[in-house]
C-alpha cells in the first residue's frame, strides 16, 4: 500500500540540485516547486528534472498549502527570514549549514518552533560517512576507553568561494559556521557530550589582497564536559585534497583518519599495535539525509539531527567567533 503524497519545494538550486535529486529517488515524494534567484539556473533545472513550477520569490514555495517539506539551500545570509516563513506556514525543514547567522536569529526560530508541530533538520552530512559511523559504534562501546583529547579538521581549497563568490559578498561570513560545523558536530556526536569552552584564533593571510575581509582560517581550542580537550582548524586556503581530519586519543586506542585508509593504534609499536581501517570514507552524498527525514515525516518522530542538534553547535559557532574577536576564552551559551 502506497503512502499518500509529500510534496516538496528546494530553494537555492546550487547544493540544492542534490537535494532534488534525492527527493525525486524516495518512492510518494514528489518535488512540486524550485526556486532560485538565478533565472537561467532555474529554467535549466526545471527542465532537467522535468518541474513544472519556478520561482524567483521562496514564499510562493514556504506558503505554498500543498507543500508540506522544504529544503533550505539558499545563501547562508537568507536563511533565517525563510526558516521562519516555513515554521509559520507548518512546513517541514532541511536547511543547509549554518541554518542561521546570529544567536538572536538562533533564539527568534527557537521560539517558532516552540509553537509549532514543525521538524527541523541540518545536512550535517559526515554522520552519514561510514567510517565516521564506526568510530560512533567504537566509542559508545568504549573501545577508546577514556577519550582525553579528539581533533576535527575541515581542509578544502575552496579559497575561490570567499573571494570571487557569493560569500564574500555578504556582511558577515565566517568560515568556520560554513565549513568547521561539520566537525564540531561530528566531534560532538562522537564524544556523546557538549563542549563548554573555547579559545580561538584566525589569520587572513590567504586573502590579503582580495576583497574578502574576514579570515580564511580559524583555529579553535575546546574544553568538553568531561574534561577533555579538543581541537577544530577550518581553512578554506590548504594547497591539499579535501580532507576531514578526525583524530581521537583515549586511554585505550587512538584513531586517525588518513586516505585512503585510517589507523587504529593501541600502543607505540607500530608492528604490533597498528591496524588499517579500510571503511569507506566519505562515503556518502549530500541527499543521503533526506530519506530518513521523510521517514521522520510520515511516522511522526523527530530526525536524528533536530533543533538539539543545530542550534547546540550553532552555539560553538557562536563561541568560537566571539573568541576571535576578543581573543579570549569563551563560554559556551547554549539556547537549547
Amino acid at each position: 500500500m502506497s503512502n499518500p503524497i509529500i510534496k516538496v519545494g528546494v530553494i537555492g538550486l546550487g547544493v540544492g540540485e542534490a537535494h532534488l535529486k534525492s527527493y525525486q529517488a524516495i518512492n510518494d515524494v514528489e518535488v512540486k516547486s524550485i526556486c532560485d534567484l538565478d533565472k537561467a539556473r532555474l529554467e535549466a533545472v526545471g527542465k532537467k528534472y522535468n518541474i513544472e513550477h519556478k520561482f524567483t520569490d521562496y514564499k510562493r514555495i514556504t506558503e505554498d498549502k500543498d507543500i508540506s517539506v522544504v529544503s533550505i539551500c539558499s545563501y547562508d545570509d537568507s536563511h533565517f527570514e525563510q526558516i521562519v516563513s516555513a515554521i509559520r506556514h507548518d512546513k517541514h525543514i532541511m536547511v543547509e549549514k549554518p541554518a542561521v547567522l546570529f544567536p538572536n536569529q538562533a533564539e527568534a526560530v527557537l521560539n517558532e518552533l516552540s509553537k509549532s508541530n514543525v521538524n527541523i533538520t541540518s545536512n550535517l552530512i559526515l554522520r552519514q560517512s561510514p567510517r565516521f559511523a564506526l568510530v560512533k559504534q567504537m566509542a559508545e562501546q568504549g573501545e577508546f576507553g577514556d577519550i582525553f583529547h579528539i581533533e576535527g579538521d575541515y581542509l578544502h581549497q575552496i579559497l575561490w568561494k570567499v573571494t570571487q563568490g557569493w560569500r564574500g559578498d555578504m556582511d558577515f561570513y565566517c568560515t568556520v559556521y560554513g565549513g568547521g560545523i561539520h566537525l564540531i558536530d561530528l566531534m560532538r556526536w562522537v564524544m556523546g557530550q557538549e563542549i563548554k569552552a573555547v579559545c580561538a584564533m584566525g589569520t587572513d593571510i590567504a586573502v590579503k589582497g582580495s576583497s574578502y575581509s574576514w579570515p580564511d582560517t580559524i583555529t579553535a581550542l575546546f574544553q568538553w564536559e568531561s574534561g577533555a580537550t579538543g581541537k577544530c582548524t577550518t581553512s578554506f586556503a590548504p594547497q591539499r585534497t579535501k580532507f576531514h581530519s578526525l583524530n581521537i586519543y583515549g586511554t585505550n586506542k587512538t584513531f586517525i583518519n588518513d586516505m585512503p585508509h585510517a589507523h587504529l593504534f593501541s600502543g607505540d609499536d607500530h608492528q604490533r599495535d597498528h591496524q588499517l581501517i579500510d571503511t569507506a570514507y566519505p562515503g556518502m552524498d549530500k541527499g543521503d539525509l533526506l530519506p530518513d527525514f521523510i521517514d521522520c515525516i510520515r511516522q511522526q518522530r523527530k530526525p536524528a539531527i533536530n533543533e538539539i542538534d543545530i542550534f547546540r553547535v550553532m552555539g560553538v559557532c557562536f563561541a568560537i567567533w566571539e573568541s576571535v574577536q576578543s581573543k579570549r576564552q569563551t563560554v559556551v551559551q547554549y539556547l537549547i
